[in-house]
């Protein structure tokens, strides 16, 4: 008894550094772009290519857990997490960094699914098997809120690199205690992989991000871009073909056809966008604009992170008693009021508005990503409710890239489309300081002291007029998805 409670310290023991890193970044976005050199294309790929690999990587490795057994998943995940994140810790150009968190987010991949994998195995009672499980979802749930607080405790009092290399002793330690503590599971040869229709997803999903962040920013010309959409959009359609003519698909797709799962699928993703890209901008924000160090920006944002990570309980109460439909349209349409609200504020004197309305956002994201489960897994058939889980895991590794894609996207157009540049400046510092307030923070650092107080004046005002733009924006397509969630739910029995 005492055996298997330890085991599952050391399996979850491992699943904190994943969910941290999930969020850590966000901080340390400002430190990113001054220290690299990243560009504000460059900073969004950091920080997104996480999610969007681990999103279509899960699947498979899953699979690979099923054919191999979930210790050897676990160590082998554990071991190239630790690796990715010497060589993250240690990247001397945005591009490396880039490559580095792909390869971290295909560790975390393996992990999940052997995390999952264990604690089934591990707990045959299911009384315990719950508890177990309440365990795992509270160390997900809290490392992602609290990621961009530890990410600013340690950048406070050391280089950028010591996010990741805090990884390195806690994967160490795993994989000496899984070897003797963690039992070994008989692996299933037979299961097949599909890692090929993984890469084809990945690769989709990246040109398709990859298009339209081009495309917006306008750094390449129109035939690539369409080229890339092109490519990216026969890809998808390529493999949503042979997703449903496949005899064991990586994804049921006809699941997707079911009004009720497609519109939790739709939740899950708005949900986690809504999250991940709002700590992002604010991050930006706070630092940038504010002058807040990575710790006190994290600290600031502590009431969303706290309300996000409380409020399961809660809202699992609220689906009982008011049923589905009024609490993930509710949800999705507080965030939005939320977001409209926090669009009109000045964060250095409305301190005390602007944490109220924080918490309002995490409560009420939190509560559309609590009904967006309920949605999925009661309206899957039995048989096909670790199908149903898998898409419920997709969608929030997916709305979490996308979230970074998407607000960065907006921040980044109507960043350029507002700032107003001090004259004389040449052409090549001037569209380069247009692009974000990370690299014109980066040309004032080169200019006359007049002109770069003026130069950084302009930015600090054009990306408040651009986070203004952003949150309303964000406001009123979560208030448009509000109202498509309510009817898409009309029939749903409540209760």
């Amino acid at each position: 008894m005492f055996r298997q409670w330890l085991a599952l310290v050391v399996i979850v023991l491992v699943y904190i550094p994943v969910a941290i890193d999930a969020t850590v970044l966000h901080v340390a976005a400002p430190t990113l772009s001054m220290t690299l050199g990243a560009s504000g294309n460059e900073l969004l790929w950091i920080i997104d290519i996480y999610s969007l690999v681990m999103a279509g990587m899960v699947l498979p490795m899953g699979a690979l857990g099923d054919r191999i057994g979930f210790k050897r998943l676990l160590m082998i995940g554990s071991s190239l997490f630790g690796l990715s994140s010497l060589a993250a810790a240690f990247a001397p150009t945005a591009g490396w960094l880039i490559v580095a968190r792909a390869s971290l987010a295909i560790g975390a991949a393996m992990i999940i699914p052997a995390t999952l994998a264990g604690i089934r195995t591990l707990f045959a009672d299911a009384r315990q098997r719950n508890i177990a499980l309440g365990v795992w979802a509270a160390v997900g749930s809290g490392g992602a809120a609290f990621g961009p607080l530890v990410g600013g405790m340690l950048l406070e009092h050391f280089y950028w690199g010591s996010v990741f290399l805090i990884n390195v002793p806690i994967v160490v330690l795993v994989v000496m205690l899984a070897a003797r503590l963690v039992p070994a599971q008989q692996g299933r040869p037979e299961q097949p992989l599909n890692m090929a229709h993984a890469l084809m997803l990945i690769v989709a999903v990246l040109l398709l991000v990859y298009s339209a962040k081009t495309g917006l920013k306008g750094s390449v010309s129109g035939w690539q871009v369409a080229a890339t959409l092109a490519v990216g959009a026969g890809l998808l359609l390529t493999f949503v073909r042979i997703q449903l003519r496949a005899r064991t698909p990586m994804i049921d797709m006809r699941l997707f056809c079911h009004r009720i799962i497609l519109s939790g699928v739709v939740m899950a993703m708005t949900a986690m966008i809504a999250l991940v890209g709002f700590e992002l901008l604010m991050a930006q924000e706070l630092q940038f604009v504010h002058g807040f160090t990575p710790f006190e920006a994290g600290m600031f944002m502590l009431p969303v992170m706290v309300a996000s990570g409380f409020s399961g309980p809660i809202a699992g109460v609220l689906v009982g008693r008011l049923g589905l439909r009024i609490v993930a349209a509710g949800g999705m349409a507080l965030s939005a009021v939320s977001f409209i609200g926090l669009s009109q504020l000045d964060f250095s004197t409305q301190q005390w508005q602007a944490w109220g309305l924080m918490v309002l956002l995490g409560f009420s994201a939190a509560s559309a990503l609590l009904a967006s489960t309920s949605a999925i897994m009661a309206a899957a058939p039995k048989e096909k409710a670790a199908a149903a889980g898998a898409i419920e895991t997709m969608s929030y590794e997916l709305g979490a890239g996308l979230g970074i894609a998407i607000f960065g996207l907006l921040l980044t157009r109507s960043f350029s489309a507002s700032i107003e540049l001090p004259q004389g400046l040449d052409s090549g510092l001037t569209a380069l300081a247009s692009s974000s307030i990370g690299e014109a923070v980066r040309v004032a650092q080169g200019l006359s002291p007049s002109l770069a107080q003026a130069m950084l004046a302009a930015a600090k005002t054009a990306f408040t007029t651009a986070h203004s733009v952003a949150l309303g924006s964000a406001g009123g397509m979560l208030l448009i998805l509000a109202v498509g969630i309510w009817f898409s739910l009309a029939k749903v029995k409540q209760g």
